[in-house]
This record gives C-alpha cells, structure tokens and sequence, in this order.
C-alpha cells in the first residue's frame, strides 16, 4: 500500500500535498515506471480523505503526464518519469538561509555603503507615488524606451550640474537599475576578450568581477591618501579605459586633488581610451562641498556613474550612466537587450522626488546623521584603541578606515572577531595586488546608531586582546 503522511495543520491543501508526494516518489524512482498505483478509493480509505482529493491527485498527475491508465488494470506510473536528482535549492535550503539571516541580526555589522534605511522618507515617497499612480495615463504602465524616461532624464541632467558640475544634455542620459547594471553596460559596450582594463587598486570586488566577466586582464595602479597614483601610470600600454572612483576612492576614501585629474585626462586622451568615473558616494562630504566631478573636465572622454543606493535605498535599483553622445545608440541597443528598460513609475516618482527638492532636503538631512555617527565611530575607536591606530578615509561616504599598528587581519582573527558578535571587513580582501593591508579594515557607519557604534566597538576591543600585550 502506498503510505503518504498528511498534515491537516499545514496551509497547503490536502490535494496538493498528495500530488507532491507522488510526483516527488516517482521523479526520484520510489515509484518506479510500470509500478501500478492503488485505486482511488483504496488510497483514499487508507489515508482517511476523501475520495474526491485522490481523484483530482491523479487527475493533476494524468495531465502532466506521471500516470497512464490501463483499461481494465488500473493505474501506473507512466514511462520516462524518472529524473536523476542533482543538489537544488529546497524549501529547507531557504529555511536554514532564514535562519542564518536570524542569527546574524544579533551581529553589529560594520558593513560599508548602507544608508541609514529606518530613516528612508517614507511620507515625500508615498505622497508621490500615489500622485504618480492615480494620474499617471494608461500607456505607462506598457513597455517603455530603454534609456528611461525623459522626465527623469531631463531633471537630473540639470541636478548633476548643479550638484556635481556634470554637463551632459537629456538625451546623453541612461536609466540603469542601479550602479552595477551601469557597470555591466560599460563592459559589454567597450570590452572583449584580451582587452586591458587601468584600474585602481585596491577596489571593490564586484567591479574587478564585472570586468573580468567580459574578458578584461586588469592591471592595478596603486591609491594612496589622495586616490589613484597617476605618476604610476604605464607608458606602454593601451587600456580599452581607466576606472576610477576620483572623488571618493573605495575603500581607501581618498579624493583625487586637480593635479592628478589632468595626470589623468591627459593620459586618456594621448592613449585614446576612455575614463570610467563612478562617482561612489560623494554626496555626503562632512566638511566643505563634495568634489566637483572629472566628467566636467572632459564630457567626451568620461563615462560618468552614479546611483541612488547610497543616497536613497539599495532597493528602488534606480543609476545612471552619462555618455559621450556618439556612444548613446549603441548603449540604448545594450539596454534594451539587458532588461528593456528600467521600472517606470519609480522613474516617474523619482523625477519629482527631485524636481520638488525633496531629494536635496534629505541629503542635507542625512548629511547631519551621517556625520553625528562618523564622529561618534571616530571617538569610540580612539577611547578603545588610542595610539595603536590610525584612521583615515573619513572626509566622504558612509564608512572610514581603521589601521591597526601590530594587528594582522587573518581569516581566523575575522572568524573570531565575528564570534563575538561583531563583523568589520579586511582592505585586503578588495586589493588585486596581496599583501600591502593586512592590517587595514573597513568600518560602515550610516546604517548604524550611535549605540550600536557603542557596543560594535566594545565587542571589537574584546576581539583584540593582543592590542594591549603587542
């Protein structure tokens, strides 16, 4: 008899869980081909449902082709069911993800580039969204042009101008799904396989990756304090381009000063290659006003990006990228094949978010948290660690650099240091070229408050006993 445990507590219907199991059974071969079937009252009899739940069980299991029925014999397990069973994902696989996630949230995390989420302006976002809702026509809610929509275009052009000294017209504008679509655009625009990619070094993993993906060997300048080190940039080579992050370096913070900047134009015009500015994070500069961008230098020569991540939330996936104009149509193609466009009512409200100076009035908001919680971090580190560090990369951005003078951040001092509750992420980890940070982390600030700072830091001093014995 075929036994098939049933659980009235659960919120799944008794049909379906008969279904499941017997189609589970014989796709893993419990049930095998030609193996003959109880009848439905039989089976229903023995699992104490009704008959009707066994009927439409099997009727499911008829239609996709798990039974057959011989007339006169009854029912079987249909030929070419079974499917060998390779490792996926389950329902307990996501079950244990939930749970690690649970376990983590008692783990202060000093992760980098997480805006302060709690404090994201709910009431402006909603307001606009239903205006945007209820009368925005019909056809907006179709399919719509890959480079966005030019509402959204047409006041950011002139934001970043005013904001960044970008200059760039509508029209130079496309609507990406965040910074690291952008990214992956530039790369499948401009790269193939062998080409050479000048990039900072270190820097994030995800860019290496990108650019990796599209079959670029990356070859690492070195950042000091004030961002990439153009006086090490080769003579001989001839990149495809150069990236960079010139007005706030990640992770080392820096800000590339003017020299440097026409260092940089310079080489990219003589080697006639293009500059990727990613312009990471620089809204938020505590002292004085952000950087002006390189894309102001040289519109034709950079690729500016930028993102509302940082300054808004990770989760409207809502960038940008600003192209030379010759560049526009064939990135326009790009996009279109990489996802159609991105979503177009979040445009639709983001353009007001800024056009009505909502967007404005809540960097200048967070600008303050920001800076309360960098200086709060500053002044714990310093209570806890005194002489026996150094911090640095602070000026812009939502995260600093601390650096330990006889510690070392091994992988099994990370572990320990997590086991304590608190997590802080190596420099090493995003460097091409090893060995240089080993004693350098990263510490994100703007998604925590300042008695979360408090505790991070305390379970940080506990996780580094040798600093005091060293």
């Amino acid at each position: 008899m075929l036994w098939i445990p049933i659980d009235r507590s659960l919120d799944i219907s008794l049909i379906r869980q008969v279904y499941h199991q017997i189609r589970e059974r014989i796709l893993n071969g419990e049930l095998q081909s030609g193996e003959r079937l109880p009848s439905t009252r039989e089976l229903s009899s023995e699992l104490s449902v009704s008959r009707n739940v066994i009927l439409e069980a099997y009727d499911q299991l008829f239609s996709e082709g798990f039974l057959v029925a011989r007339q006169g014999a009854g029912t079987f397990i249909a030929e070419g069911t079974y499917l060998e069973q390779r490792k996926k994902s389950t329902l307990i696989d996501s079950l244990s993800w939930c749970e690690e996630i649970s376990k983590d949230s008692n783990i202060i995390n000093f992760r980098s580039g997480i805006p302060a989420l709690d404090l994201f302006p709910r009431k402006g976002w909603a307001k606009l969204s239903h205006t945007i809702w209820n009368e925005t026509p019909p056809s907006t809610f179709g399919y719509d042009i890959p480079e966005g929509r030019p509402e959204l275009r047409k006041v950011l052009s002139r934001y970043l101008l005013k904001t960044r000294g970008v200059f760039c017209h509508p029209e130079q504008l496309i609507i990406t799904s965040g910074a690291t679509q952008a990214l992956t655009l530039v790369s499948k625009l401009l790269l193939s396989t062998g080409d050479e990619v000048l990039i900072e070094d270190p820097i994030t993993n995800d860019i290496q990756t990108i650019f990796k993906n599209s079959g670029a060997s990356l070859y690492p300048i070195p950042v000091d304090d004030n961002g990439m080190d153009t006086s090490l940039l080769p003579a001989n080579k001839k990149p495809k381009f150069i990236f960079t992050t010139p007005s706030h370096q990640f992770p080392l913070g820096g800000a590339l000063p003017i020299q440097r900047r026409v260092q940089l134009i310079n080489y990219s015009r003589k080697a006639n290659c293009y500059l990727i500015e990613d312009d990471y994070d620089s809204e938020f500069r505590y002292e004085g006003s952000p950087v002006s961008s390189l894309q102001g230098l040289d519109p034709e020569r950079v690729i500016y990006i930028g993102s509302f991540s940082k300054i808004l939330s990770p989760a409207l996936r809502m960038g940008y990228l600003v192209l030379p104009s010759h560049l526009i149509e064939k990135c326009r193609r790009v996009k279109w094949f990489s996802d159609l466009h991105t979503p177009s009512l979040n445009q639709l409200v983001l353009a007001k978010f800024i056009a009505e100076n909502y967007l404005e009035r809540h960097i200048m908001k967070m600008k303050k948290i920001y800076k309360t919680r960098r200086d709060f971090l500053i002044q714990q580190l310093k209570l806890a660690f005194s002489n026996k560090i150094n911090i640095f990369g602070y000026s812009t951005g939502l995260h600093l650099i601390v650096e330990f003078n006889q510690v070392q951040f091994t992988k099994e001092l990370l572990e320990e240091i997590q086991q304590l509750g608190v997590k802080v992420y190596p420099v090493e980890e995003h460097a091409i070229k090893k060995g240089k940070h080993h004693n350098r982390i990263i510490m994100g600030y703007g998604h925590l408050t300042t008695e979360e700072i408090k505790e991070g830091v305390s379970r940080l001093q506990r996780a580094i006993p040798c600093i005091y014995s060293c």
